[in-house]
């Protein structure tokens, strides 16, 4: 048993091991619920903007409550804050089951519900990148991401949707029961997690607000930082202005002309990428270099918006989109945990979380761009607007260089000798 716990956790240690499971479990609950619950949405109302409403609703937090979820993160345990969070899903979860089977549940509910979970999602996500380097040391976190994502990815991609839908079809209460149970599981996990990971704190007490202005202040201040956030953040306008009509160019009378299984494989070919891509991360960033990696993540995403333009074909668009997932899964790996080993610790739930507000903040913007231009212009001008934004971001690889990126992790280094000779 204890080779196979070694296996699975990549050797790097039984705490890795409890993190990866209650990954897992959670992200499997996630699948599952977030297949369910717009699922539900449509048999509650006809309305297409009521039913959008939900979408809007769940990614609305990392706007408006990421960068208070990244200061709790630098305050409090992290392992606790993952616990607490979980136990809230558990309880939250199990009343929105309560109401289905009761049959009063509404539509409004639904919005609370995904607000509510999607503020825990940003408490949980941060702490949980944070505590990561605490976990396996800096000198692994690259290998330990790899994991995790892949993990994230297969059951949020590819496990949890179709198993959501499979007991949605059943019954909805199985389908929020069933995650209900899985977020339970996530939270025993991290009960065998040992050891405090609430970070060393010097100096008087500060105010949440002096807190958080701390991390925008340290984001702001870090050059590649504050580079990749400004880039990212397009990156993710582009994509998701494109994924909030994909279904509309996908299923028929569209361009592709899928039905709804020809679609979900759609989705199911750029999940195969990005679980490919965080498994091989290491390799990628060893042949194309970190900088190469992420210029080529921004000329996959533009090479697929003209594929989309010019090869209206499902094999072009299925074989597009695996590559792009092959990359960008590697290039979240790799930046993700350049961010991880350059922070200090006491900041880095802050400075997670401000950089996410740039770089995620854009999520719903993209959705709504993606939506106004494709009814005002038809599909194809969202495409051709997600390809400009792309290409706009391709001179980025002139300021992100090797000397440049290797100069500022060897700066973090010395940063952390430093403050380990001057602790007493």
């Amino acid at each position: 048993m204890s080779r196979l716990v070694r296996s699975i956790g990549g050797g790097l240690g039984r705490g890795f091991w409890s993190l990866l499971s209650a990954s897992f479990l959670a992200n499997l609950s996630d699948g599952i619920f977030w297949i369910a619950l717009p699922l539900l949405a449509v048999g509650l109302t006809d309305s297409p903007a009521l039913v959008a409403g939900v979408a809007v609703a769940s990614r609305l937090p990392w706007l408006v409550f990421a960068l208070f979820a990244g200061a709790l993160a630098d305050r409090l345990d992290r392992r606790r804050t993952m616990i607490q969070v979980d136990a809230g899903r558990v309880l939250l979860l199990a009343a929105l089951t309560i109401t289905v089977v009761t049959g009063i549940a509404t539509i409004w509910w639904l919005y609370i519900v995904a607000f509510v979970l999607g503020c825990l999602e940003t408490m949980f996500d941060t702490a949980a990148s944070s505590m990561l380097p605490t976990v396996v040391g800096a000198d692994h976190v690259v290998k330990a991401n790899s994991r995790l994502f892949a993990v994230e990815m297969t059951m949020n991609q590819f496990v949890g949707p179709p198993l959501g839908g499979f007991l949605a079809a059943i019954a909805f209460a199985a389908a929020f029961g069933t995650a209900t149970a899985g977020y339970f599981g996530a939270l025993l996990c991290l009960l065998t997690l040992r050891g405090s990971f609430k970070p060393k704190r010097e100096g008087p007490p500060t105010s949440i607000g002096s807190e958080i202005r701390s991390g925008l202040s340290y984001l702001a201040h870090h050059r590649l930082l504050r580079t990749m956030a400004l880039i990212v953040g397009p990156m993710n306008l582009g994509s998701t202005a494109v994924w909030g009509i994909i279904v509309l160019y996908a299923v028929a009378p569209g361009p592709l002309g899928l039905d709804g299984v020809g679609f979900g494989l759609l989705t199911t070919a750029l999940a195969v990428g990005t679980v490919a891509g965080t498994l091989l991360a290491t390799r990628f960033e060893n042949w194309l270099g970190r900088p190469n990696l992420f210029v080529a993540c921004i000329l996959a995403l533009l090479v697929q918006d003209l594929i989309f333009i010019v090869i209206p074909n499902p094999f072009a668009v299925g074989v597009a989109l695996v590559l792009t997932g092959a990359v960008t899964g590697a290039f979240n790996v790799v930046f993700g945990s350049i961010r991880q080993r350059i922070v200090p610790n006491h900041l880095l739930g802050r400075v997670m979380a401000s950089f996410r507000i740039i770089s995620w903040g854009t999520l719903p913007l993209g959705a709504l761009l993606g939506g106004l231009i494709g009814q005002a212009f038809g599909l194809t001008a969202v495409f051709v607007f997600a390809a400009v934004v792309h290409a706009l971001l391709l001179p980025s690889r002139l300021i992100l260089n090797d000397k440049f990126m290797a100069e500022v992790e060897e700066q973090a280094r010395a940063n952390v000798a430093a403050q380990a000779g001057a602790s007493p």
